[in-house]
């Protein structure tokens, strides 16, 4: 449970190696292994390697009232709209840099909708997801038709572009008390499931090496409130709701790191400050999680919340369940806009005294439902808004 473990909430892993946390293979250029298990009502904790960098963050996750969570750390959602406004600043500044345009005092603020429908018990419960809204304030002496260039080329050469381009449906393997069985209604990964992660998550020690600072900090608590958004009301059998995350990103001047503020306007949460750094071999210093990590960490937290829901709305015992979760992304800085990025592939490992039909169904309701699946298999265009001054 979040809080009795001595360790960080958040830290760069020393031992990655030794527990044989390791990337998938390369496939566009930036791979990542994302492994995440459930610990104690909503909470969740994840181990992510980037294999580009060679750098594995452990990250954790809480949900607030809204979901009967402790709030001790930040949603799931909030993990990739820190992501994708820390990778559409990051492209700016790339851009901007290849193109020899100045540009001071930038400030993205990166508006994320999602969408849940229906009933848990009819299976008709349905997550989505609406265009992201991105809002660009930036100081420079270039002209407005050079800026907005500049932007829309950075905002289309973001790895994201790839999840949120076109239909990119999700694979999956399917785990059942330790036996692999055949998954449902999700499309199958070929080759099979990967090992079960067991209990490496506890054996992750914290690096020495040096970071920005907290790199996650509760800043304002969630308000427990009754009604629309307030305490217990995402665990209702029954919705029609739309959900509202905010990530405003700022760069310190001193280092360069990326600031963000995170807010969760519906349903109620908390307000979390993350700090972002891309790797040296990306720009940056290595000295907080880079923008593909975040990213990754919050698709698989999102899912590993409705496994979670699920089992809890239809009364059904699920002791345990945990993933491995691959992520295929190009790299960051492209002349051409093209960021892309392949189907994500998660392997699923479930233990349940509810027989294998159950097991099955929980992992088509939980794809159904999540919120960043639904963004993957959607096609979005970014509503960019660009003041230059």
């Amino acid at each position: 449970m979040l809080g009795v473990d001595p360790r960080p909430l958040f830290f760069p892993v020393a031992n990655a190696s030794a527990l044989g946390l390791r990337p998938p293979s390369d496939r566009r250029g930036v791979a990542l292994r994302t492994w995440v298990r459930s610990l104690s009502v909503m909470q969740k904790e994840a181990l992510v390697v980037n294999g580009a960098t060679g750098r594995t963050w452990r990250l954790a996750s809480d949900e607030g009232p809204y979901l009967a969570g402790y709030d001790v750390g930040p949603c799931p959602l909030s993990f990739m709209t820190t992501g994708m406004v820390s990778s559409y600043m990051a492209e700016i500044i790339a851009a901007a840099g290849v193109r020899g345009v100045g540009i001071n005092d930038v400030r993205l603020t990166l508006d994320n909708y999602y969408t849940m429908e229906g009933s848990a018990l009819r299976g008709t419960m349905t997550g989505g997801a609406k265009p992201p809204v991105l809002r660009v304030e930036l100081a420079t002496d270039a002209d407005t038709e050079t800026i907005n260039e500049l932007v829309a080329r950075a905002v289309a050469s973001s790895p994201i572009h790839g999840l949120l381009g076109g239909i990119v449906n999700s694979l999956f393997t399917l785990s059942s008390n330790g036996a692999e069985i055949p998954v449902g209604r999700v499309a199958p990964i070929e080759g099979g499931a990967l090992a079960d992660p067991g209990d490496t998550f506890t054996n992750a020690q914290p690096s020495p090496a040096a970071v920005a600072g907290d790199l996650i900090v509760k800043q304002t608590p969630a308000q427990e409130v009754e009604g629309v958004g307030g305490v217990n009301s995402s665990l209702a059998e029954k919705q029609s709701r739309v959900l509202h995350v905010r990530g405003v990103c700022t760069r310190r001047p001193d280092d360069g790191v990326k600031e963000i503020v995170q807010n969760l306007y519906q349903p109620i949460g908390s307000e979390f400050r993350y700090l972002s750094d891309e790797a040296p071999e990306h720009g940056g210093r290595g000295l907080a999680p880079d923008a593909m990590t975040y990213m990754s960490a919050g698709i698989g937290f999102c899912f590993m919340t409705q496994f979670g829901r699920y089992a809890k709305i239809v009364k059904k015992e699920l002791s345990a369940y945990r993933i491995v979760q691959d992520t295929h992304f190009t790299p960051g800085g492209r002349s051409d806009g093209g960021g892309g990025a392949d189907p994500v592939e998660t392997h699923v490992y479930l233990e349940t005294a509810e027989g294998d039909d159950f097991a099955r169904d929980v992992l088509d309701m939980s794809e159904q439902t999540c919120f960043l699946h639904a963004l993957c298999r959607t096609d979005l265009e970014p509503v960019v808004r660009v003041s230059a001054q």
